[in-house]
């Protein structure tokens, strides 16, 4: 025994020197959840009931489309840090065209939505909460959209599990306790009291743990839904148009009514026309191409490209040489996140509108070796600014004066020795769910839809709870001169499915939740798998390290300089290290996720699932 315990302690410290750096923690290791496996289909979501939502479709002979959809309607119907109301974004690999396409399901700002009337309200952000805060419902119509155009199975079918949901389900405790915490904010909103608190007037008036929860002014749109493409069938429409029949009753019919007219009763702006206007869009993903994999990413109106931008700036550095979660390392990955997140900052946005986004520029190589170039390898810069990519793509910048200046009229929070404030986590944070699947034809979902959560503003008697995500605009160009709030504009969110190919062949499908954090994690986690060799579900639990230097993107949109979370267990001579560096550091026991993520095991003809140790995540697989 003592001869097997010395060997193992002389390999540890082999491994350690070899890698000639600080590392101190060596892979494999033996993790706290077990990885999942799957040979025919594996879907993984934000809770166990709703993965079952996505288990039973796959038994019924749907595609990882129609299993996805499933899911994303039972996370809706659990207020799993997300409504009907909200938004969804997706990455959908088709194995018929062998291309990876975009579904942008995001809201728009509505009518009267301008930057002047959120300041005459004295607003220097448009609202957290309530009927001020939402863009027009996404999740609906983009859950349709890809039912329609690349699932196999009816509306009535997919939705089943959900509609069984609203009609009761058990509560868990997670939401059930977020209803209770929050209960002041619901009360200003009718109809969010008439389904959130039933017990009004006692002392706990939010739902019980296990009580079952029933939602009946949901479970009849949800039926309506099923009506509409219902009678198109009887009519001889085919499957598709049925769908689209439904979709047209929700924003053009009696559901866009009430939506549009309780949500002006209760002070905010959507109007029918606005929910008849709005579309799905079917694009084009951002992709870069890190060392022979094809890594990609919805466009910048979400945070995406910032991993784009990230992977190319970190390609020229060796992080496998410097050691995993070395005191180089954190401070590389650091700086390269704070250039990522700095262009982010000023110039991601809705495409759709004036001025042009310089996309081109900044998902170049030659900008990324241009910009690590600012990078000081022995302490933090504190004061970071966006780059100039414009040159990159031919052209001059027009913002060069304005970037000098940027940063000047922003609050920067102070680090307290206690760590950042509770309210500055919670909106830095904020969380919403993802969604992941595969099937043996060969289709493949990443989803991370959001928006609607507690303490939501339901829309009238309709069961759906309204965005809040009119929050991510600015109203000042000075900030970013692409994200200012307009009728009809698309916010720039946190949103960020990722997937992932390799050889032509799916490699990764990968997403997690929590606001501003979701790409610097996705980021550790894609390259704890491609640079140190971890397993699926080893990476997803692996201790990950988090920047608060980027502005926010709810609430205040306020940051931390220097500010860094570390793991718990980082050892003390990497923490002296990063606060030699300027780092303001503080720590938490988890700081991994929650990450989903399905890797595509091309050797052995499988899939495994990996679910991180933070929260109720997790999936099956068949």
């Amino acid at each position: 025994m003592k001869i097997k315990i010395l060997t193992s302690i002389l390999l540890t410290i082999a491994t350690t020197f070899s890698a000639k750096s600080q590392s101190f923690n060596n892979f494999p290791v033996t993790t706290q959840k077990p990885p999942l496996h799957g040979k025919h289909w594996m879907g993984i979501t934000g809770k166990p009931l709703a993965a079952t939502a996505g288990a039973m479709i796959f038994s019924k002979g749907g595609n990882a489309v129609d299993a996805s959809c499933a899911m994303l309607a039972a996370t809706c119907t659990m207020w799993d840090v997300l409504s009907w109301g909200g938004e969804t974004q997706a990455l959908i690999y088709n194995p018929k065209t062998k291309k990876v396409i975009a579904i942008n399901a995001m809201g728009v700002a509505p009518t009267g939505a301008t930057a002047e009337f959120y300041k005459s309200k004295g607003m220097k952000y448009p609202p957290e909460y309530g009927p001020l805060a939402a863009t027009t419902p996404g999740t609906p119509g983009g859950l349709m959209t890809m039912l329609a155009e690349y699932g196999s199975m009816s509306l009535k079918d997919v939705l089943a599990p959900a509609m069984q949901m609203a009609e009761g389900y058990p509560i868990e405790a997670q939401t059930a306790n977020a209803i209770e915490k929050d209960k002041a904010e619901i009360k200003k909103w009718p109809y969010s009291t008439k389904v959130f608190l039933p017990h009004l007037g006692q002392q706990r008036e939010a739902p019980d743990a296990g009580e079952i929860f029933v939602q009946k002014d949901l479970l009849a749109t949800l039926q309506k839904l099923v009506d509409a493409e219902q009678q198109a069938l009887k009519k001889g429409k085919q499957r598709k148009e049925a769908i689209y029949a439904a979709y047209d009753r929700f924003y053009k019919g009696d559901i866009a009514k009430e939506i549009a007219r309780s949500t002006r009763e209760q002070g905010g702006l959507i109007t029918e026309q606005d929910l008849a206007n709005w579309k799905v869009k079917i694009e084009e993903p951002l992709m870069v191409n890190y060392k022979g994999i094809e890594v990609y990413k919805m466009q910048q109106w979400t945070q995406g490209p910032v991993m784009l931008q990230a992977l190319n700036m970190l390609e020229n550095f060796d992080l496998k040489g410097m050691g995993y979660n070395s005191s180089k390392y954190v401070h590389t990955l650091y700086q390269v996140m704070n250039l990522a997140f700095a262009d982010r900052d000023f110039y991601y946005g809705d495409p759709a509108f004036a001025p042009e986004e310089p996309m081109k520029g900044l998902l170049s190589k030659e900008y990324a070796k241009e910009r690590i170039k600012q990078i000081d390898l022995e302490k933090n810069d504190a004061k970071v600014l966006p780059g100039d990519p414009y040159p990159f793509e031919g052209k001059k910048n027009p913002y060069t004066d304005q970037i000098k200046k940027w940063g000047n009229f922003h609050a920067a929070l102070d680090h307290s020795e206690n760590g950042p404030s509770e309210k500055f986590m919670k909106e830095f944070t904020a969380g919403t769910t993802s969604v992941e699947a595969a099937d043996e034809e060969g289709w493949v979902v990443s989803i991370t839809p959001s928006g609607g959560w507690v303490p939501a503003c339901i829309a009238g008697n309709t069961g759906v709870g309204l965005s809040q995500r009119m929050q991510s605009f600015v109203l000042d160009p000075r900030e970013n001169p692409f994200n200012v709030v307009e009728p009809g504009k698309r916010p720039r969110v946190t949103l960020t499915p990722s997937l992932a190919l390799k050889d032509g062949k799916p490699f990764l499908s990968f997403a997690k939740q929590a606001g501003d954090e979701q790409d610097q994690l996705l980021l550790q986690f894609f390259l704890n798998m491609v640079e140190f060799g971890m397993t699926v579900q080893e990476a997803t639990e692996a201790p990950s390290f988090k920047t608060l230097q980027m502005y926010g993107s709810f609430g205040a949109h306020e940051k931390i300089p220097g500010g860094l979370i570390l793991n718990e267990i980082m050892p003390d001579w990497t923490r002296k290290e990063l606060s030699r560096m300027g780092y303001k550091l503080s720590y938490q026991p988890r700081t991994s996720g929650p990450i989903n993520a399905i890797y595509f095991d091309w050797q052995h003809g499988s899939f495994w699932g990996g679910s991180s140790n933070h929260g109720e995540d997790y999936g099956f697989g068949w």
